[in-house]
């Protein structure tokens, strides 16, 4: 009764049905035009004119390590310390589309990893595939004896695809791989794809203020919608990076995929990881997976007596830099059926997207930055001082149901909660959703249409009370994100 009464209250909001529109709605897919993603902003790009020189170098390292292939020990570049377990041996592997920064590519790379040099020893897990997205796995649950889910004893940790076993750069570490076949018998195991990073400086310099104020007019709605923020464990300040807005900075986002995603210990996290189980109900690493690169711990760090200045940095500062001076990405036209979409209909999908209640988790932007010291410009779009973050999110998380459950909790993100995706650059995105599981905007739409779903009205009014030509609005305008 709550669920109706709220549903035909919000009715009056939504516009009349279109007469005489009977074709269906299609979604125009992934948008191939190159809308200038992946550049600096443009204070960065700049800097070389006299502003503040040197940011744009600080950039370009970091773009370039970004892209650098990782290996064990005795790299000729000096790229050591993959593993002993790991996702990737590059972060633009995973990090790829539309450009380096995104998420992943048509064509995933961990596709190709077991058998070859990269992995030897190692089978393609069951869940990656050629053309499949990139993932990282995890086990919501500890497993009991008979291989059952222990729900009693939640685990929830990453479990790295990939071993360093049986490779010519290290040494006589041999591990297995986790057991994802039967993680799978005991529906114990949850997928997540990589968030991209473009505009990210943006949103790490949202002060906590702006988003409080910001979710206070967000809780003025009439479609159910709650909300509230992760918060960082140590100084108690809103977090607000990766899929449950786990992480406080992009730094400490850079240091924990390094660690956990290549395997590479840094200032940030200073010691080999094992799997969640060999490290909580096991020993650790055996003596022969430690130290591969025989440098000691950690294995990134800075730089010293390097030039020019910026490889003074160790990779995971690098990655930081390169991370927070990225532009976020464009608006563009939409292609559908090979015809351009007209302005008119963008226009219109944002005002109904607006209307049926997907901006109160969705917001155009939760608002503007705080004055940075990073970035030379006073203000404005292209420097990260006093810039509107038209990101499309509340950077909050919310209750997205059993069906959008994964059973993991990171902070004070419990099992169903998410932080609400960011929307900018969605049209070139290719899997959707926090796993990857379908590349349709209509079945995304419709996975937040479940029981106990913050997002349960507004899908079902886009679904129930809106035009097949509305609803084809609604496709084109996310598709200029």
């Amino acid at each position: 009764m709550i669920k109706t009464a709220r549903f035909a209250s919000v009715l009056t909001v939504v516009l009349l049905f279109l007469a005489g529109m009977a074709l269906a709605q299609t979604d125009p897919g992934v948008q191939s035009a190159n809308r200038g993603t992946g550049a600096a902003l443009q204070a960065v790009q700049s800097d070389d004119n006299g502003n503040n020189p040197g940011l744009n170098a600080f950039f370009q390292d970091g773009l370039k390590r970004f892209q650098d292939l990782e290996s064990v020990s005795n790299s000729p570049t000096g790229n050591n310390g993959l593993g002993p377990r790991f996702n990737s041996n590059s972060c633009s592997s995973c990090h790829a589309q539309p450009v380096v920064g995104g998420t992943g590519a048509a064509n995933n790379p961990q596709f190709g990893f077991a058998g070859s040099p990269v992995a030897p020893r190692d089978a393609t897990p069951f869940f990656i595939a050629a053309n499949g997205p990139t993932r990282e796995a995890r086990f919501p649950f500890f497993f009991n004896s008979n291989g059952s889910a222990n729900t009693n004893a939640p685990n929830g940790g990453v479990e790295d695809l990939f071993t360093v076993s049986g490779r010519s750069d290290a040494g006589a570490c041999s591990l297995p791989q986790p057991s994802f076949n039967a993680a799978q018998a005991a529906n114990n195991i949850i997928f997540r794809i990589p968030t991209p990073v473009f505009g990210a400086g943006l949103i790490e310099n949202l002060d906590d203020s702006t988003l409080l104020n910001n979710q206070a007019a967000n809780l003025n709605n009439n479609f159910g919608v709650g909300g509230s923020f992760n918060h960082n464990g140590n100084d108690g300040t809103i977090s607000r990076f990766g899929w449950k807005a786990q992480n406080k900075s992009l730094h400490i986002f850079a240091g924990e995929a390094y660690n956990v995603e290549m395997g590479i210990s840094n200032l940030l996290f200073t010691q080999d990881r094992p799997l969640p189980g060999e490290d909580q109900l096991g020993r650790g690493l055996p003596a022969n997976c430690l130290n591969l690169t025989g440098t000691g711990y950690p294995e990134d760090n800075s730089n010293p007596a390097s030039t020019p200045n910026a490889a003074v940095l160790d990779d995971v500062s690098a990655f930081g830099n390169f991370m927070r001076f990225l532009a976020p990405p464009p608006t563009g036209s939409v292609v559908l059926n090979g015809a351009t979409v007209s302005a008119s209909s963008i226009a219109d999908g944002a005002a109904l997207f607006s209307a049926i209640g997907c901006a109160t988790c969705h917001n155009p932007t939760p608002g503007s930055t705080q004055v940075s010291s990073s970035t030379p410009t006073s203000s404005g779009a292209g420097s990260l001082s006093l810039a509107a973050v038209n990101a499309f999110s509340d950077i909050e998380i919310h209750h997205m149901g059993a069906g959008l459950a994964d059973n993991v909790s990171q902070g004070g993100a419990g099992g169903d909660q998410f932080r609400t995706a960011p929307l900018w650059g969605l049209g070139q995105r290719i899997f959707l959703l926090h796993d990857g599981r379908t590349t349709s905007l209509i079945q995304a739409i419709a996975a937040h249409d479940n029981n106990g779903s913050e997002a349960d009205v507004p899908a079902d009014i886009f679904f129930q009370s809106l035009s097949p030509s509305q609803q084809q609005d609604v496709l084109n305008f996310l598709r200029s994100l």
